[in-house]
């Protein structure tokens, strides 16, 4: 069983402030990332939101913010409705000139279960087409 942490990072064209604004702003996460009904950037708050499987089963997560770090840090838990297993997402911010270095850190996947839309490359997947694609393109172009 895999035991290491997924880690995906990207170099997005944007600054520090922007991608935390993308990450922490409600109406601006629905744009690239999930529609959660309400966010906040603080510690304890509770969000949840539906995702969807390969062959389009629905799963509710149950997220709980975990850190914050003002434009330097989000970290929050991962779990799903009815399933065995709870994780953490991490986003981190490092200033690179007008540029800001994205890594995404998502530990404790070994304990999701055995099924290929749990599976470490189902996560891969998504997180890079997520930070790569999604947050690439809100943040490059708007």
């Amino acid at each position: 069983m895999e035991t290491q942490p997924l880690i995906v990072e990207r170099t997005l064209a944007a600054p520090v402030s922007k991608i935390w604004q993308a990450l922490t702003d409600n109406e601006k996460m629905k744009k690239w990332y999930f529609q959660l009904e309400n966010f906040e950037a603080r510690v304890g708050f509770e969000f949840e939101f539906v995702g969807q499987g390969r062959k389009g089963e629905k799963y509710l997560h149950k997220c709980r913010v975990t850190a914050v770090e003002f434009q330097k840090k989000l970290s929050y838990t991962w779990a799903y409705e009815n399933y065995p297993g709870s994780s953490e997402v991490s986003f981190e911010l490092f200033p690179e000139g007008d540029s800001t270095l994205v890594r995404i850190t998502h530990s404790g996947l070994e304990t999701m279960p055995d099924s290929p839309d749990f599976a470490i490359s189902s996560f891969t997947e998504g997180w890079t087409y997520i930070l790569g694609t999604s947050l690439k393109q809100f943040v490059e172009e708007v």
